[in-house]
This record gives structure tokens, sequence and C-alpha cells, in this order.
């Protein structure tokens, strides 16, 4: 689930880049690339490591659809404040799906719990980065 998970962060990222409208556009919008960058990266590491490991890594798009616990965006334009809050939303579960892969790896594996922890790190520090655009607050 973890790198099907991030596959959709990456897709989801790039679709309210595209589709953002409103307030703090600009830094928002360059915030958006750098989440898909940081997903991306981490799915490419994370499926190199499953091949290392002798599992396949799947990333085909109707695995992805099938297989991700993320919902959908709406296919419109989206203000800052949804983005903001359904991205939040997309990376505190991929977030948690990281987490449950940590917890199981453990003991058995510490090189992919190390990877993992370094991920979820870094998907926190972007999720807030993200949040603090949030007006809200």
């Amino acid at each position: 689930p973890i790198l099907t998970d991030l596959t959709d962060l990456s897709l989801l990222g790039k679709h309210a880049h595209w589709n953002l409208r409103g307030h703090q556009f600009l830094a928002i919008h360059e915030l958006l690339d750098k989440i898909v960058d940081t997903a991306r990266e981490a799915s490419d590491d994370i499926a190199e490591r499953m091949v290392t490991l002798d599992v396949p890594a799947d990333g085909l798009s109707q695995s992805v659809a099938a297989n991700t616990r993320l919902q959908p965006l709406p296919v419109r334009f989206i203000q800052t404040e949804e983005v903001v809050d359904t991205m939040s939303d997309r990376m505190l579960q991929v977030i948690g799906t990281i987490r449950e892969g940590i917890e199981a790896t453990g003991e058995l594996d510490p090189v992919t719990e190390d990877m993992l922890t370094g991920f979820a790190a870094e998907l926190e520090k972007q999720l807030w980065f993200l949040q603090s655009h949030n007006t809200s607050i």
C-alpha cells in the first residue's frame, strides 16, 4: 500500500497544482510541486527497495487506481483553501500508511524501517508547510 499511496499522492498533487485558484496561489502552487517531488522520490526508492528484496514493484496506473486508499480530488478548479484541506488530509493518510510500514518492518528489516522513517519525516515537514497556509487556524 505504501508504493500505491505515494504514487497516487504524487498524481493528486499534480492535479491540485494544475487546477489551483485563489489567494496565496504562487506559494501553494510551488509547494505542491515539492510535495509531488517528495512523493515521487519516495515511491521510486520504495520500488527499488522492494525489487532489492525480491518483491516485484507494481506501479501500473490500473493497479494504483484499484488499490489506492486515497480519495480523488474533484475535476474542476479548486480554491486554495480546499486544496490545503484536501491535500493535508491525503498527506496524513499517506503518513499513516508509512507509519504502518515502519511498525511492520521494525526489527525484521532495519534498512527499510530507516527509509520509511525518513520519508515520513519529509512528508510531515511538507505537510507543516502546507498547513501553514490554512487561514482558519
